[in-house]
């Protein structure tokens, strides 16, 4: 019984690896969908112009007349839903998978739950995007989803590999301000860099550190900002004019500058725990990188390659703070425990 019990659990923890890993393909497909204008490649969902493949040139005009086919988007959008479906049918087996161990004490069977529901929401969110025309609202909210299914896949295949280990944990730790902190600025940045997508604001400044040649260009942040703006129009290549678009962009820039600060600090108020500093030192590396990464879009003015570099910088970026929370709450105990003459024992035991 134990055997299969194992057998099952290491079974959950290599679907679960593959299932981060692969979660982070889909969402660079996602953005490469998205920077090569393909949002709206197929026209309806969940087929392209009624088919499951994209139909040949005849067939979409009689569908949607109004709708001129563009093979190369339709096939790079559909290709997107297709690894998008293989996801959501790995999600649903590490479900099936880990339904005979949910009454076993120490299964994080709440969190495949969580998993399988944020994976659902995706799919609505995906058939929004299509259905509203890029709705800024949507396409914001399609990315946190994407990013919020790759941390639980991370956390649930960190909490199976604990479980695998039999390590005897006490009681996590209390997650305190610094992460709090840290963690907001994290989803508020991410959020921006979103809303900065999704109304096609990445060159609305010229030139760093100013932007269009001003410390404090004309700005729209009303309208920038309006989040209940008519559902209807076509949202491809925006609907914002240029104060608005700067708005986005400046605010973006600020939240980065905030953000920096917060992680900074959340690894200053760590520095003495060497099994949370040093990931968070990394943090710290990544985030400067993926500074320079922003930078060097704007100046570039935005080539294809170093935006999804940029992309996939954020999503590396939350990965390794998740993965320092985690050995702040569930590894602190277990590594200081091992050295009882550890300076630092009488902290972890306050």
């Amino acid at each position: 019984m134990h055997d299969s019990y194992e057998r099952r659990l290491r079974w959950l923890v290599r679907l679960t690896l593959i299932g981060t890993l692969f979660t982070a393909v889909v969402m660079l497909v996602g953005a490469w969908t998205r920077l090569v204008d393909a949002g709206l490649g197929c026209p309806d969902w969940p087929g392209c112009y009624g088919k499951l493949l994209v139909p040949d040139n005849e067939h979409a005009t009689l569908r949607h007349p109004d709708v001129p086919l563009v093979p190369f988007k339709a096939w790079v959008e559909m290709v997107h839903r297709y690894i998008a479906s293989l996801l959501g049918l790995l999600v649903i087996s590490v479900v099936v998978l880990g339904w005979p161990l949910h009454r076993r004490r120490g299964y994080p069977w709440h969190l495949s739950w969580v998993l399988l529901i944020i994976i659902v929401l995706q799919g609505a969110f995906g058939a929004f995007t299509v259905t509203l025309q890029l709705w800024p609202q949507v396409v914001t909210l399609h990315l946190l989803g994407g990013l919020s299914v790759l941390l639980l896949f991370l956390w649930l295949h960190l909490r199976l590999r604990l479980a695998l280990t039999q390590v005897k944990v006490s009681t996590p730790r209390r997650t305190n301000v610094w992460w709090i902190i840290a963690a907001s600025l994290l989803v508020a940045q991410m959020a921006l860099g979103g809303w900065v997508s999704s109304n096609y604001a990445g060159i609305a400044c010229q030139g760093f550190p100013t932007c269009n040649g001003q410390w404090l260009p004309p700005m729209d942040i009303s309208e920038g900002f309006h989040l209940t703006q008519t559902v209807g129009p076509n949202y491809l290549h925006g609907q914002l004019h240029a104060d608005a678009r700067t708005a986005i962009q400046v605010v973006h820039r600020l939240g980065a500058l905030l953000l920096g600060m917060g992680l900074i600090a959340l690894w200053w108020h760590h520095r003495r725990f060497p099994v949370v500093a040093r990931p968070l030192a990394i943090v710290i590396g990544l985030y400067a990188l993926q500074a320079a990464l922003g930078i060097a879009n704007v100046v570039f003015w935005l080539p294809l390659w170093l935006a999804l570099l940029h992309t996939a910088g954020a999503m590396i970026l939350a990965t390794v703070i998740v993965w320092a929370w985690w050995r702040w709450r569930y590894q602190a105990d277990i590594a200081y425990s091992a050295s009882a003459s550890s300076p630092y024992n009488h902290i972890i035991t306050q």
